[in-house]
């Protein structure tokens, strides 16, 4: 029989699926604010594993892919620890707002001091009392307001766990990428936990490819983990490694018309789009500065000058890339059995 999972001020028995709440800093009046962690503590041996979403409060996409991953039947027989944190940003994701109600930017502030700012007090909790008692974590993420990203892994590949893990998530295109200054996934290299970072979608919206393709690639990580049986799962098409990106930045303000959208091959020079002057007749044009796809790009047409307008990851992986997207859009291999939920009604 394994230990019990102590957490918080709560204990989690072997078998047991429980709802923590850990407290945080309230509001001004006097409200108390928590932080819910799903805690499914396996009866068998193993690693553990945190999946955390919202930590900017407007990236809501990770909160639906968490609240099916609880649903799905494989984590009922889960080897190990699950900890399942559908929204840590709990001020910005009532708010509407990437930020805390500081301004402050929770993903730039860890590892957080339990006598520090507001921002600092919940990255410490979270370094605390989620990551020290983790053996690798997936942080789920969407693009800032006005913006889309094309579903993608970001990890530091000269991990050699991560880099295994990561591939095993079979994400269209995997990013290397350094973990930035204060950011979750930089912390928690220092306290020797790996974490990769899941791009897709967009601020405040929902995008149901972006969902099941986070749903396939946990489970795909879980099983690489030998967290949950191993042999349902069909074969992935192999990920694309981009070893660098680029954003194409706006040489003027006015009118984005663009041509390209998210998931084209492009080749450099290619044209991405004219960006117009309503008081003037004519057309500045964006060219691609690189041969890659687009992972990233704005949304809003309005832009000023030097503003990121298209993300290009670097690769001439052409076959491989248009292997992934005819994937994206197959919905058998986006939706197989096994990600089926079960609902839960009272």
């Amino acid at each position: 029989m394994r230990k019990p999972f102590n957490i918080g001020s709560e204990v989690v028995q072997p078998g047991e699926i429980k709802v923590i709440h850990l407290p945080l800093p309230g509001l001004h009046s006097d409200t108390t604010v928590t932080m819910p962690v799903h805690v499914v503590h396996g009866k068998k041996e193993g690693p553990v594993l945190f999946i955390s979403a919202a930590i900017h409060g407007d990236e809501i996409n990770g909160v639906e892919v968490i609240r099916r991953i609880l649903s799905l039947r494989p984590i009922k027989q889960l080897k190990g620890t699950l900890l399942a944190i559908p929204v840590v940003n709990v001020f910005g994701f009532d708010a509407h707002s990437r930020y805390l109600p500081d301004r402050r930017d929770l993903n730039r502030s860890f590892p957080g001091s339990h006598s520090g700012s507001l921002a600092g007090r919940l990255a410490n909790i979270f370094m605390t009392e989620i990551v020290e008692r983790s053996d690798l974590g997936i942080d789920l993420h969407t693009a800032a307001i006005n913006r889309d990203n094309f579903p993608q892994i970001r990890a530091d590949l000269e991990d050699e766990q991560l880099n295994r893990l990561a591939r095993s998530f079979a994400a269209p295109v995997l990013l290397h990428s350094a973990a930035p200054e204060g950011s979750l996934r930089h912390a928690a290299a220092n306290e020797s936990t790996s974490v990769m970072v899941y791009e897709s979608g967009e601020a405040l919206r929902f995008d149901e490819v972006s969902i099941r393709v986070a749903l396939r690639g946990i489970l795909s990580v879980m099983r690489e983990m030998d967290m949950i049986v191993k042999g349902k799962a069909r074969k992935s098409k192999q990920t694309v490694v981009l070893r660098s990106s680029t954003w194409v930045r706006a040489p003027k303000s006015g009118i984005l018309r663009a041509k390209v959208k998210l998931g084209d091959m492009v080749s450099k020079g290619d044209v991405l789009g004219y960006i117009s002057d309503p008081a003037v007749q004519s057309d500045e044009l964006i060219e691609a500065s690189s041969d890659g796809i687009i992972i990233g790009r704005t949304n809003i047409p309005l832009i000023y000058e030097g503003e990121a307008l298209f993300h290009i990851g670097r690769s001439h992986q052409t076959s491989l890339l248009e292997a992934q997207i005819d994937t994206l859009q197959n919905e058998d291999a986006l939706n197989p059995p096994e990600l089926v939920e079960e609902p839960v009604i009272v």
